[in-house]
């Protein structure tokens, strides 16, 4: 073997090397992940709160159900709502074509089509998965609340 020959075989070693020492390290992170919870104001509570909105576990991001606390029609609340979902996915370093589970609880089933006519699309053009049903005893006054699973 030439000494231009030997060089390049050793050096394309250490790479290869440098780079399945990368993916070991990064296949033992995702085998023990830890979970992160993400304040909203980036600081925790003085006292501990009744649950977690946002949850990063590995890859993985949980958003607790949000709802719309303010007057409005169906419409006007699953916009807000939604706002809201994709500005705490983020803040988190995820995004709305990043979700995966989605889970609607609306006050009313008779909401379902206005409910959608705002809701298509704002997952881009492969929506997640999605559960909706008719939830007696939505939290508050709104009528609608959302949460995600999504990825980082």
């Amino acid at each position: 073997m030439s000494q231009t020959n030997r060089r390049k075989f050793l050096t394309g070693g250490v790479a290869a090397g440098a780079a399945t020492a990368t993916i070991a390290k990064t296949a033992r992170a995702q085998a023990n992940p830890t979970k992160r919870v993400i304040y909203r104001n980036g600081k925790k509570p003085d006292t501990t709160p009744l649950f977690s909105s946002t949850v990063a576990y590995g890859n993985l991001l949980f958003i607790a159900g949000v709802g719309y606390h303010q007057e409005g029609d169906i419409k006007v609340h699953t916009k807000g709502v939604l706002d809201e979902i994709e500005k705490q996915l983020e803040a988190a370093g995820s995004s709305m074509s990043k979700v995966l589970k989605v889970n609607v609880y609306l006050a009313d089933l008779k909401d379902y089509k206005d409910m959608n006519d705002v809701y298509r699309g704002r997952f881009g053009d492969d929506p997640p998965v999605r559960t909706t049903i008719a939830a007696a005893g939505v939290p508050g006054n709104s009528l609608v609340e959302i949460d995600v699973i999504a990825y980082i």
